[in-house]
C-alpha cells in the first residue's frame, strides 16, 4: 500500500523518470556551485557596493553576468526535473552545492578546510544519501 497521492489528472512518474530527475538536480548543484564561484570573482569588480551599482555590475562584468546567466540554467533545469520528481528528495540534494562551493573555494580561492568545516561537509554528503535512500522505497 502507498500513502502517495496523486492529483486528478497528474501523470504518476516512472522510476526511470524520477531518477533521471535526481541526476538533473545533482547536476543543477554543480552549475550553481560554479554560479557561486562566478559571482564571487565579479563581486571583486564591484567599484561601489550599492544596489544600482551592483545591477549596472551584473550587466557590465562578464563573471557577474555568467553566474547569473548560470543561475537561470539552474531554475529552468530544476523546472524539468521538479515535472517527475519528488520536491522531498530533489530539493534537500540541492544542499549538495554546499559541497561543491566549499571544493571549488579551495581550488580556485585557496581558501582553508578546518575539521569543522570538513565535518560539516560530510553531515550534508551523509543527509543527501540518508534522504535519497529514503526516497527509493
Amino acid at each position: 500500500m502507498s500513502s502517495t497521492t496523486v492529483a486528478p489528472g497528474a501523470q504518476v512518474a516512472t522510476s526511470d523518470q524520477r531518477r533521471k530527475a535526481v541526476l538533473m538536480v545533482v547536476a543543477c548543484t554543480l552549475i550553481g556551485a560554479v554560479a557561486q564561484v562566478l559571482i564571487k570573482m565579479g563581486a571583486s569588480h564591484l567599484t561601489h557596493a550599492g544596489l544600482v551599482a551592483t545591477a549596472i555590475g551584473i550587466l557590465t562584468i562578464p563573471t557577474l553576468f555568467a553566474g547569473y546567466c548560470l543561475y537561470a540554467v539552474f531554475a529552468a533545469m530544476m523546472i524539468l526535473a521538479l515535472r517527475h520528481g519528488e520536491l522531498s528528495i530533489l530539493y534537500p540534494v540541492i544542499a549538495l552545492t554546499y559541497v561543491w562551493v566549499t571544493i571549488l573555494s579551495v581550488l580556485v580561492f585557496h581558501e582553508s578546510i578546518n575539521p569543522i568545516k570538513g565535518t560539516g561537509v560530510l553531515i550534508i554528503m551523509i543527509g543527501v544519501v540518508v534522504l535519497g535512500r529514503g526516497g527509493a522505497r
